[in-house]
Order: C-alpha cells, then sequence, then structure tokens
C-alpha cells in the first residue's frame, strides 16, 4: 500500500508542477483562503485513484465536498493535495502534497511529497519513517533512508511558519530565550518533515488548522520519534464530524524541549 500511496502523491504533484510555472489564477474560498487549479486538479486525481483502489475506505479531502458517511468508517483517507497554496502563489517551492491514512481516529500511514525538491517523507505505524531523495518512480522506495528526530535538549532550532503569524509565538520566543537557539522559517508540511529529519526540534502552531494540515505529518513524525500533541496536551485524533483543528499544536523532538508559554 505504501508504494501505492507514494506514486498517487508523487503523480499529483507532477500534476502541480504543470501548473506552478504558468499564468495560473488565483481565486478564493469563503473563509478568504485561496484556490488554484492546481489544488483542484491534484485533488481529483487522489481522490479518484483512492476511491478506485481502495473503495471501502472513506475520505476526507480538502478541495471536496464533506461526505459525513465517513463517520462511519474506521479507515479514513485525509487528502491536503496542495498544502501551503500561499507559497505555490508567491513561487518560493514550500509547498507539499499530504496524503495520510487514519484508523480508528488515528493516523497510521503518512506521505509528504514536495515537488519543487522531489522529495519524499514517509511512514507506516510500527514501522519507522523514511526519506527518498529524488523520487521518480515506485523503484526509487528502493532508496529509503530512516529518518529520526534529534537528541538535542538545548540550543534547539526553532521553525516559524513563513505565512501564518500569531502574536503568542513572539511571546513564546521571549520566553524561551534560553531554549532556542536559532528560528527558521518554513511553509506547510516541511516543518514536520524538517523535525522528523533532525534538521529541526520545536514548531508550535497557534491558531487554526485543519485535520488534512497535521495527520500525514502526525504519523511521519511520530514514527521518526516525536511528538505531536494539541496545544492542552491532549492527543489529535482524525475523522472527525468537526474537521477543524481548534486547539492548535506543537510539535518536539523531545518531551522535555516543550516550551513556557
Amino acid at each position: 500500500m505504501i508504494e501505492n500511496v507514494i506514486n498517487i502523491a508523487f503523480d499529483a504533484g507532477q500534476i502541480i508542477l504543470g501548473i506552478y510555472h504558468t499564468d495560473f489564477k488565483v481565486d478564493y474560498k469563503d473563509d478568504d483562503s485561496p484556490l488554484t487549479k492546481a489544488d483542484k486538479l491534484a485533488n481529483d486525481h487522489i481522490v479518484n485513484v483512492l476511491r478506485m483502489d481502495y473503495p471501502d475506505m472513506a475520505i476526507l479531502a480538502e478541495e471536496s465536498a464533506d461526505d459525513l458517511k465517513r463517520l462511519g468508517y474506521d479507515y479514513c483517507w485525509l487528502v491536503d493535495p496542495l498544502d501551503g497554496t500561499k507559497e505555490f502563489i508567491k513561487r518560493n517551492g514550500e509547498f507539499s502534497v499530504n496524503i495520510a491514512l487514519t484508523y480508528k481516529h488515528r493516523p497510521i500511514l503518512g506521505v509528504i511529497y514536495i515537488p519543487v525538491r522531489d522529495e519524499i517523507y514517509y511512514a507506516c505505524q510500527g514501522q519507522g519513517a523514511y526519506y527518498i531523495e529524488e523520487y521518480s518512480t515506485h523503484q526509487d522506495i528502493n532508496r529509503s533512508v530512516r529518518i529520526n528526530v534529534s537528541s538535542k535538549t538545548e540550543n534547539l532550532i526553532m521553525l516559524h511558519s513563513r505565512s501564518h503569524q500569531h502574536q503568542i509565538t513572539d511571546r513564546l520566543i521571549e520566553n524561551n530565550r534560553e531554549k532556542i537557539g536559532e528560528i527558521v522559517h518554513a511553509g506547510s508540511s516541511i516543518k514536520g518533515c524538517l523535525i522528523a529529519k533532525g534538521e529541526a526540534d520545536i514548531y508550535y502552531r497557534f491558531g487554526l488548522t485543519m485535520e488534512w494540515d497535521t495527520a500525514a505529518m502526525q504519523c511521519i513524525i511520530e514514527e521518526a520519534g516525536g511528538i505531536l500533541m494539541q496545544m492542552d496536551d491532549t492527543e489529535m485524533t482524525y475523522n472527525r464530524k468537526n474537521t477543524t483543528n481548534h486547539k492548535g499544536f506543537y510539535i518536539l523532538n523531545r518531551v522535555g524541549n516543550k516550551l513556557k508559554i
């Protein structure tokens, strides 16, 4: 299954890249978030293939109408066809394709493909997290490298969202100067990938996100040895009736590195 999902994400990434360097139009949803042809075409591709290959599983996808019949399924796919649309529009390359599979509200498989960098991050529950550089065919999965979070407990590299600012983040940084060694800006689920790979250590996200924003990233982070929790220290669950992550979340390489808010 994992190889198939990787290839689905890769093919969606090629659709996105086909639009990336064109003079594409930007529309806006009711919540003022941007939407492009790339979001819609990648979403359609992923959803159509998942429906064909896994007809007995539910699907919750960002650019598809929500069918609440999914709540009666143990297995549910979560799809963010273009995570980081704002970065796509800015053409800075920091966007990704995210596909996760959840079982009884927990992520058990996660795939993140970064089209501009041609990088794959993936994980399956109990099997570890992996990275592939310059992915091109299903045979490239043989070049997977296992990744793990860092063991750092000081001079931590803290990630900061490229496009989502929050006043509490500034206070958080000020209150934890003794722990933070560097602040790095990044977009989309790339932040979670950097922590899973050990190239950064912590990330705090205040404000709203959606289930499809975090599911694949959570599976990869946890299988790499890290932690993703809601801001009130409760578990993030999935395939909920309300798909908004209201509480915010944090990612840590180690439990002891939680910051003072």
